[in-house]
């Protein structure tokens, strides 16, 4: 079944509003112009706003890197979703490893993030994957499978558009490592019959499942080239507008190939 690719970047903690506003126009002035590839940038919070102005009537899609699962109340330095429907999100990053890691997020707590966010038509992001340690144990297929099952405990989809999944390997995340596109793919056939499992195959064979550990234009071909790799999750190749754009023709030459 034909799945669109999609490119999202993850900012990070990284770009001021005006930083932003830049980075974002670079991107839509070519990117934002055609449709065989859908495109998505995740700014901070402090740059949605502005990010989300620039990007005007172009293509590119706004997402955020979190949410909190209330509606409201006293969540210091929390964000809720709908805050974020309100400045036209279409997405948010779920589970990021940098959130399990150092915020202690656990399966549970992002499987609330996961229901909120689809109750409120976000399309969530979850994010999967294990650590160097967990796949030198041989424990890779385990660790996606009880994060995979954690995450979407309860989740009904009326389609597989309203999930995206993204596989990021811990231990290639800002280390310049990358899994080969066997070792990706492996992980990502494994998702595929999760999903089906969970959602049926008509929807389990929509939902996009990125790669997400250290994508970069010198890899992303050979990557997209997999039959489950369906995308990216760009972390420091988002911030430079020139890769992020080679990306995105990667995956425009691989969409008409």
């Amino acid at each position: 079944m034909a799945r669109k690719f999609l490119i999202a970047g993850n900012w990070k903690m990284n770009k001021t509003p005006a930083e932003g506003v830049a980075l974002a126009r670079e991107i839509a002035a070519e990117a934002g112009v055609q449709n065989d590839v859908e495109v998505l940038v995740c700014p901070p919070f402090t740059a949605l706003a502005a990010v989300g102005g620039s990007l005007g009537s172009s293509q590119v899609k706004l997402g955020a890197q979190n949410l909190h699962p209330e509606p409201n109340g006293a969540f210091t330095g929390e964000i809720s979703a709908s805050m974020l429907r309100e400045l036209h999100c279409s997405h948010v990053i779920l589970g990021h490893s940098e959130r399990r890691e150092y915020f202690s997020e656990s399966d549970a707590f992002v499987n609330r993030k996961v229901q909120t966010s689809l109750e409120h038509k976000l399309k969530p992001i979850l994010c999967v994957g294990e650590t160097l340690a967990q796949r030198e144990a041989g424990q890779t297929s385990a660790v996606v499978t009880t994060q995979m099952q954690g995450g979407l405990a309860g989740v009904k989809l009326e389609s597989g558009d309203q999930l995206v999944i993204a596989y990021e390997p811990v231990w290639a995340i800002g280390t310049g490592k990358t899994a080969t596109p066997e070792m990706a793919q492996e992980v990502h056939a494994l998702i595929r019959r999760l999903l089906v499992t969970q959602f049926g195959e008509a929807a389990g064979a929509r939902v996009k499942i990125l790669y997400g550990g250290s994508m970069k234009p010198g890899n992303a071909a050979e990557l997209f080239a997999q039959p489950d790799i369906d995308g990216g999750l760009i972390g420091g190749a988002s911030l430079v507008g020139r890769d992020f754009l080679k990306i995105i023709q990667a995956a425009q030459e691989r969409a008409k190939a």
